[in-house]
């Protein structure tokens, strides 16, 4: 996905770097894979608001898709779109029998090209399998926890895990924080990389951008007073002080872990931050 530079001919513009959007394909969804959203703003049932800086932004509306994967029949990519609920870009497909579907695009799949499973189709881009079918060293994305009940992992842009090992039923994967973590054989994945790499690459250059996404401004807490903020208060531009930062509700923030213990920490060979 190339992206496009814009020249500084105003505040907003410099330093703006947006993708180009030159592999969508169609501009208007597929109208029977779309359903409303319910916007909250933040708020919870009784008006408050429970989630920061959340609120305004374009209306949206959801993109069904096929995170389970699980049809034997071979589809054809009819469209890459946007989709303004993930990073990723959704691939419109349709099966054999007529019936049409959204995937998250891959890397390299483009309108025209089959996919399926991986034993009709190859271990190419955008195929699906059992992570158990799959040889070592598959690049894969869109990775069940639990079989049957759809893609949970590595689904944003950019994003790829590799298959290292099968043992006993469980099938290794580095994952894209670097954690190598087992996962059941009999879960899905799909074959590839997602699409829109330079995502990450992007920026938006103005206020306005970060709003029509959805995203109220953010206040330092060191800017605020000392009631509304752990941080707060003092003369001048005062540090955060000791024993170190906080959330506005006076819990350790930046860096303490918050990982409680779970079943499937035995699943977890080799944690993240352990490099």
């Amino acid at each position: 996905m190339p992206l496009k530079i814009y020249k500084p001919t105003s505040p907003g513009q410099r330093g703006t770097i947006l993708a180009d959007f030159k592999e969508i394909t169609k501009s208007k969804p597929e109208k029977s894979l779309l359903r409303p959203i319910k916007r909250t703003g933040g708020r919870n049932n009784r008006g408050r608001i429970t989630v920061r800086h959340r609120g305004g932004g374009h209306k949206r509306q959801y993109r069904i898709i096929d995170f389970d994967r699980n049809r034997d029949a071979t589809a054809i990519v009819e469209a890459i779109e946007y989709d303004p609920n993930r990073s990723a870009r959704i691939a419109l497909i349709t099966y054999e029998n007529g019936i049409k579907a959204y995937i998250v695009a891959p890397e390299g799949v483009t309108v025209g090209v089959k996919i399926g499973q991986v034993g009709e189709n190859g271990v190419t881009p955008g195929n699906s399998s059992e992570l158990k079918d799959l040889p070592t060293g598959t690049f894969v994305h869109n990775i069940e926890l639990k079989p049957g009940s759809g893609a949970k992992m590595v689904r944003s842009a950019g994003t790829v895990a590799q298959v290292m090992a099968h043992e006993e039923g469980y099938t290794l994967l580095r994952l894209p924080s670097g954690e190598m973590r087992l996962v059941l054989g009999r879960c899905r994945a799909t074959v590839g990389q997602v699409g829109n790499i330079d995502h990450k690459n992007i920026k938006l250059g103005k206020a306005g951008r970060s709003r029509h996404r959805g995203r109220r401004p953010g206040v330092r807490g060191s800017a605020m007073h000392p009631g509304d903020h752990p941080h707060g208060g003092g003369e001048g531009r005062a540090g955060i002080g000791m024993p170190g930062p906080k959330t506005p509700w006076g819990k350790p923030a930046l860096g303490p872990r918050t990982r409680r213990k779970q079943a499937s920490d035995k699943l977890i060979v080799r944690r993240r931050y352990k490099r």
